[in-house]
């Protein structure tokens, strides 16, 4: 199964792929060469394919915690201060996304959607300490009643060109479910509460809907 944000990207690669080993057959002689571009296309197919896939998952609904928003590894957990909406510190929770994992953004509450905007931005390495301010990066803010509100930042890295956002102010929202979709490679910034008690540790590997990050 695959995100409908990859389907144009997937088609146009299909396309492009059969052009340029038909061309090859034609244009070149030796059997090695056209053996070798044809891998190659495969190859850069299948990573295609692999990126834009939107594997099914059974979601579990619980208003008490806060679940990943992506799949990847996490990479900061410290108290900074939140400028862009609480403006104080919280307890930032970011979680890298290298190209290899599902590139899905998801609801990691249960709630209303209080607020979402857009920043255009630069795009430097998704691990760099400038890129939660100087990115391309989306933010959205989550509010239920048990949990109050949480915040998470979507941000384009090196390779990311294109940040989707479907959180629109005042919508429900179901935990777990499409949120958004970041291309190639990127980074998710999670704002809880300062003192929640969490259930990650650095480095590690999570996935986006089901990993438990706190219960709050």
């Amino acid at each position: 199964m695959f995100h409908k944000e990859g389907y144009k990207i997937i088609l146009i690669t299909l396309f492009l792929a059969i052009g340029i080993a038909l061309a090859s057959e034609f244009l070149i002689d030796s059997v090695w060469i056209k053996r070798l571009i044809l891998i190659a296309l495969i190859i850069f197919f299948v990573l295609i394919l692999q990126f834009f896939r939107n594997p099914k998952r059974t979601f579990y609904s619980d208003d008490k915690q806060v679940v990943s928003p992506v799949d990847g590894k996490v990479v900061v957990i410290e108290e900074v201060f939140e400028k862009e909406y609480f403006k104080d510190k919280r307890l930032q929770v970011s979680v890298f996304m290298s190209p290899i994992n599902v590139h899905v953004t998801r609801h990691p509450i249960n709630g209303v959607v209080k607020y979402s905007k857009y920043h255009p931005g630069k795009y430097l390495v998704a691990w760099h300490p400038k890129a939660s301010e100087d990115n391309e990066r989306t933010t959205v803010v989550v509010e239920n009643d048990t949990i109050g509100a949480v915040l998470y930042r979507q941000i384009a890295g090196a390779l990311a060109k294109r940040i989707v956002n479907y959180a629109q102010e005042g919508q429900t929202v179901v935990q777990g479910s499409d949120s958004g979709f970041i291309k190639f490679g990127s980074r998710v910034d999670l704002y809880l509460p300062i003192g929640t008690k969490l259930d990650v540790t650095l480095n590690q590997k999570v996935k986006g809907g089901l990993t438990t990050i706190a219960k709050l």
